[in-house]
């Protein structure tokens, strides 16, 4: 990304990816929001968001509510739903710095993205390429480095996560490699 977008304000250099549009909601101008954690927190609370479409610009938020499992909100801009069907695909990210404290075992989905893993042998597993739910707890996907190895997913639970360690970039799980 650049340091600055097209109107000149400062892009920050802590930017994630916190979710998506994906259409319309009603006829004012909102737009439905597909957010990658099930709380969507930052979504709910930052009131300056970033969109990809058409290109990487500041975007303030008006109102936004949760409806369902999805988020909508009503953009400074966003007219009608023409304009907003126009914003379907578009990557919605939020300054780190602004997301929500955690507490020290709880952690963002941005912040495991890219961490090597390795085993409690010492084993490496590969790289966390995605994180996704499938309900009650969340799951790591794992690309491993070698080509012929398979990806592997693992749960993100007290029983197979040892230790993540955001300094050194690396997550330990309990997880052989022949799992």
């Amino acid at each position: 990304m650049t340091d600055k977008n097209a109107s000149g304000v400062q892009v920050p250099d802590d930017l994630a990816q916190v979710g998506f549009v994906f259409g319309a909601y009603g006829v004012a101008g909102w737009v439905r929001i597909r957010p990658f954690s099930e709380d969507a927190d930052a979504l709910l609370k930052v009131k300056t968001w970033w969109l990809d479409k058409p290109a990487l610009r500041d975007v303030d938020v008006q109102q936004v509510k949760l409806h369902g499992g999805d988020v909508v909100a009503r953009l400074v801009g966003v007219t009608d739903r023409n304009v907003a069907e126009a914003l379907k695909g578009a990557a919605v990210f939020i300054p780190q710095s602004r997301f929500p404290v955690l507490t020290d075992d709880e952690f963002y989905w941005a912040e495991l993205i890219g961490l090597e893993v390795e085993n409690l042998q010492g084993e490496h597993l590969g790289k966390v390429a995605d994180m996704m739910s499938n309900g009650p707890q969340s799951i790591l996907r794992i690309v491993p480095a070698e080509v012929e190895a398979q990806e592997r997913l693992i749960p993100f639970v007290d029983a197979y996560i040892n230790k993540v360690d955001k300094e050194a970039k690396k997550i330990i799980v309990d997880w052989g490699l022949d799992y």
